[in-house]
């Protein structure tokens, strides 16, 4: 039986159960290096780049999203902790060493993406801005902060659109929880057409959410737990393999957990709407990569489920997979290691009266649309 690393590298890659991927195109440097190749994405009128917590799992996603999609750059610095420093990679050909993040790390530094956990970005993201960064920042530190555009680029590109490279002045931008990215990415079509009055939201988060550890946990507990041994439980100081239970993440004086919280308060700060009314609960579920969305949609004008489907057909970054024929609906496995958010069970909320209701299921790799690919959207944008 393959042992809890290899099946959480072949994991979150998105392989089949027979095919094994290293983790991703950051990989360690070979003793040997061969002459490098330049890639057209290597450029000298390009902006230059660091990104900041490179050796963790978004870190690595924000490599390779940055390769995918051959985002242009001049330069680019991988910064990481002290513990870190030093450790050799090879990216797109080219050898690069770990450096420590340091109050200097950001001179001459046009984009810096951020995922190294709130109290790194708090401490270093306003220091990276005065140095003239723009910054995007994949923590909650700044998400609420007035003044700082919170931004899916899909969804509400304008709230970014005064901040440029090249401009001589940094610049925080936030890149919205997971959760509020994927559920956005579809509910938003169908809110810009009948507006949305109400959404109650259900989720089923995966391991990778909680990180690299806790997918390992998952499959070490699954083994166990086949083999009759008691789970080990570290993580989550609760059985995961076989099991869910409600979200990890901290519990609030009003009953709400802070995920629950952060889909209410980000929904409202991104579609510029402090009325609107969201409610949801947060649930993990023992899946390796990409969270799923149970979604309840109430309008201020009629929305009938075929004009829902062409619309949700037709926006971009989304895809429909809706064929009530033979039962096929958005799964993770489908959509992990995909840059597409999936939408389907697409029908009219009977407990509503006309077609002011409707229901819809999401799926989508929090990992990759829900982090990495979002911040290079985002950067994107800014060149």
């Amino acid at each position: 039986m393959q042992s809890p690393a290899v099946a959480h590298r072949r994991f979150l890659d998105g392989a089949t159960a027979a095919t094994t991927f290293p983790l991703h195109r950051l990989k360690p440097t070979p003793s040997t290096a061969s002459p490098f190749s330049v890639r057209m994405s290597l450029r000298e009128d390009a902006p230059s780049l660091a990104v900041v917590g490179v050796t963790g799992a978004v870190g690595q996603e924000f490599l390779s999203v940055l390769s995918d999609r051959s985002f242009p750059y001049r330069s680019i610095k991988m910064l990481a902790s002290k513990r870190s420093a030093g450790k050799k990679y090879t990216f797109e050909d080219n050898e690069y060493v770990v450096e420590e993040l340091t109050a200097d790390s950001f001179r001459d530094v046009d984009i810096a993406l951020f995922s190294a956990g709130g109290s790194i970005s708090k401490e270093f993201g306003p220091i990276a801005a005065n140095c003239g960064s723009v910054v995007v920042d994949n923590s909650s530190a700044f998400r609420m902060d007035d003044g700082v555009p919170l931004v899916i680029p899909e969804v509400n590109p304008d709230a970014m659109s005064h901040i440029r490279v090249g401009s001589g002045k940094g610049a925080l931008i936030a890149n919205p929880n997971c959760s509020t990215i994927i559920c956005l990415m579809a509910a938003t079509p169908l809110h810009r057409r009948a507006k949305v009055l109400r959404m109650v939201v259900s989720t089923y988060q995966a391991a990778s959410g909680a990180g690299a550890a806790a997918m390992e946990e998952l499959e070490l507990q699954t083994r166990e737990v086949l083999e009759g041994k008691r789970p080990t439980c570290k993580i989550f100081k609760q059985q995961y393999a076989f099991n869910l239970f409600s979200h990890n993440a901290p519990v609030l004086p009003n009953g709400y957990n802070e995920e629950e919280m952060k889909l209410v308060k980000e929904t409202r700060k991104i579609w510029n709407d402090k009325d609107i009314k969201v409610t949801a609960t947060c649930i993990r579920v023992p899946v390796m990569r990409a969270h799923a969305e149970s979604v309840n949609l109430q309008f201020a004008t009629p929305l009938d489920e075929n004009e829902a489907r062409e619309i949700l057909r037709k926006a971009p970054g989304v895809v429909v997979i809706d064929d009530r024929a033979t039962n096929h609906f958005p799964t993770p496995l489908e959509v992990s290691n995909k840059d597409d958010v999936a939408v389907g069970r697409i029908r009219r909320d009977e407990s509503q009266d006309g077609n002011y209701g409707l229901d819809i299921f999401i799926c989508g790799d929090q990992i990759r649309k829900g982090a990495a690919l979002n911040a290079v959207q985002i950067a994107e944008m800014l060149l």
